[in-house]
């Protein structure tokens, strides 16, 4: 895979959820420090996945050769999406929280090895080495304002 930073940033974003997915997924019952770790993931995968879907995908989708993999992604994006609704809808921590979040760890586990084993590195030969540097500049600034965004949009609020 390409050492581009678009594909580096994206890389680093999903090392910091498997963390977080471990920590909420290893350690059940309802502490503090489990809610928080799901709270942190709950934000993070809907600024990344928005983030992403403005960078890379929305380049990937101009491009015949890739846009059937960026559309395939988008649709996982809105299957976690819609299971982080779910689990704000269920007690947290109860046994139906649990199984539901591990439906949603394991769908997105499969994704991001997706996308990293077979998506960036496709991505990575269609493009540009500067149209890479310009996804991971518009990455950058769309990360910490998708962040911010949301803090006041629950998952599945606008992604129907």
């Amino acid at each position: 895979m390409s050492d581009a930073r678009i594909f580096e940033d994206l890389k680093a974003d999903h090392d910091r959820q498997r963390g977080l997915l471990k920590r909420v997924g290893d350690h059940p019952g309802t502490d503090a420090p489990r809610r928080e770790a799901f709270e942190t993931l709950q934000l993070e995968l809907q600024a990344h996945a928005a983030a992403e879907e403005e960078s890379l995908y929305a380049t990937m989708l101009g491009d015949p050769e890739l846009r059937e993999d960026a559309r395939h992604s988008v649709s996982e994006h809105k299957e976690v999406d819609d299971l982080l609704g779910e689990l704000l809808d269920l007690e947290f921590g109860t046994a139906e929280w649990d199984e539901t979040f591990g439906e949603m760890r394991h769908r997105y586990e499969h994704h991001i090895d997706e996308e990293e084993e077979d998506m960036f590195p496709a991505a990575a030969e269609g493009l540009s080495d500067a149209e890479q540097e310009r996804l991971a500049t518009i990455f950058e600034a769309r990360k910490p304002a998708e962040l911010e965004r949301a803090e006041d949009h629950a998952p599945g609020d606008e992604r129907e």
